[in-house]
């Protein structure tokens, strides 16, 4: 069963628990699923890969805004953010620890031959396409800084 099915027979749990939040964020999913299945030259189609890439950009906003509402002191409407992003981030791949990003991106910068900040070009086009969906873009970043600097 692919992503897009899984959401698909979610939503039907959702609805019988009568899981408001969660009926929410499942809706909101497969709309942004269907919007990509049906855009010019996607061929009615959307892989597991695409529907990842598509819920990490949604648990990004969803912090994003988060932070904001936290900014303007509405902590109510940033707890309704944060508990979509955590009901999105149970159909992703279990992210990578501190220490297991630093782990893998040691490993790349020795493949790659990197010794400077110079060198972060190339490390971060290995890291990104390797560590795509077990890390966040700022966390593998940021670690490529410091551990080049």
């Amino acid at each position: 069963m692919d992503l897009f099915e899984q959401i698909s027979n979610d939503i039907k749990e959702a609805m019988k628990a009568k899981d408001k939040v969660r009926l929410e964020t499942l809706r909101n999913i497969k709309k942004v699923f269907l919007e990509a299945k049906t855009a010019p030259g996607a061929n009615d189609t959307l892989t597991d890969d695409m529907a990842v890439k598509i819920m990490q950009k949604l648990v990004k906003q969803g912090k994003d805004s988060a932070a904001v509402y936290e900014g303007q002191g509405r902590t109510d409407l940033a707890e309704g953010e944060m508990a979509q992003v955590r009901i999105i981030e149970t159909y992703l791949p279990k992210q990578l620890s501190a220490e297991e990003l630093e782990a893998k991106l040691k490993e790349i910068i020795a493949r790659v031959g990197a010794t400077s900040g110079k060198d972060m070009g190339k490390v971060m086009g290995v890291a990104s396409k390797e560590l795509a969906g077990l890390a966040e873009g700022r966390a593998i970043s940021a670690k490529v800084k410091e551990l080049l600097g």
